[in-house]
């Protein structure tokens, strides 16, 4: 398949380029100084040029304190770039994948979100992506929505990914206590978004990895278990000491249930994906 992703540099696209060009895909990868998506222009241009069968966006405005300042920026990204590239796809016939996120919800749910729960983001962030499922569906009712969270993969510069060179270089660190959500290995969210374009089924999907979820001081004592257990365990502490500027959700557990809507294969347990994650980056550092 002919597919075209955008926000190249990032950790999802890369994971994505490498699966799909692993599989026989014709794949074009473009970073943002290649593609803008918040201009239409350069959109059109890209897609016409080269007519790809999908449209994968990974391309977004991530940093969610950042966003808080810089809501100018974030809303470019998130919501007019998303909105321009469901249009182009359209005009183009192409599947288009987009990715969103959890924190569109306020964490104030017991357990864990489904699509049919209503979205109360928190924060300018969430609100971006929130703005941005709303302009893909309205500039292409067919436009394929998928919510993830808490992503983690090799050369990643997010807290989970760098957690296994903190332990490597004996670097202390704390790690939030009273936050939960549903880890994502970056590689296994790559392997559903190349489905999902190729099923090419209009719809909000979250995809996440399986298992109970847990917390960023869990995640980080997996994490530590799975490279032998012999480094200092991270402090806990709660999310308020950090008094950062964007609030978040407590809870932004994601009910994965996508496997059984369209027959896929179950996603991997997160603790499985851990193991395989550590392995990954360990090759990486040969």
């Amino acid at each position: 398949m002919k597919i075209l992703i955008t926000g190249a540099n990032g950790m999802v696209a890369r994971a994505l380029a490498g699966y799909c060009n692993s599989i026989g895909d014709e794949v074009i990868a473009l970073e943002r100084s290649r593609l803008d998506i918040a201009a239409y222009n350069a959109v059109a241009k890209a897609i016409e040029s080269f007519q790809p069968k999908a449209i994968i966006n990974c391309a977004a405005f991530t940093d969610v304190d950042r966003a808080e300042t810089d809501q100018q920026a974030a809303f470019a990204a998130n919501e007019t770039g998303v909105g321009n590239l469901a249009e182009a796809a359209a005009a183009a016939k192409a599947a288009f994948v987009t990715i969103s996120t959890d924190y569109v919800f306020d964490g104030t749910k017991d357990g864990f979100y489904t699509q049919r729960d209503k979205p109360v983001p928190l924060s300018v962030y969430g609100r971006s992506k929130r703005a941005g499922e709303i302009a893909a569906f309205s500039a292409n009712p067919a436009s394929i929505i998928v919510r993830s969270g808490w992503i983690f993969g090799t050369g990643g510069k997010n807290f989970l990914s760098r957690i296994p060179e903190f332990f490597r270089r004996g670097i202390k660190f704390t790690a939030i206590s009273d936050s939960f959500g549903t880890p994502t290995f970056a590689d296994d969210l790559a392997r559903r978004l190349r489905e999902l374009a190729e099923a090419n089924l209009p719809g909000i999907y979250h995809v996440t990895n399986s298992g109970p979820g847990t917390s960023y001081f869990g995640f980080a004592e997996a994490v530590r278990e799975a490279m032998g257990g012999t480094f200092t365990p991270p402090e806990p502490i709660e999310s308020a000491a950090l008094e950062r500027p964007a609030p978040r959700p407590l809870n932004s557990r994601l009910a994965c249930l996508i496997s059984e809507k369209l027959g896929f294969s179950p996603m991997p347990d997160w603790l499985d994906a851990v193991s395989r994650f550590i392995e990954s980056s360990k090759a990486a550092e040969i």
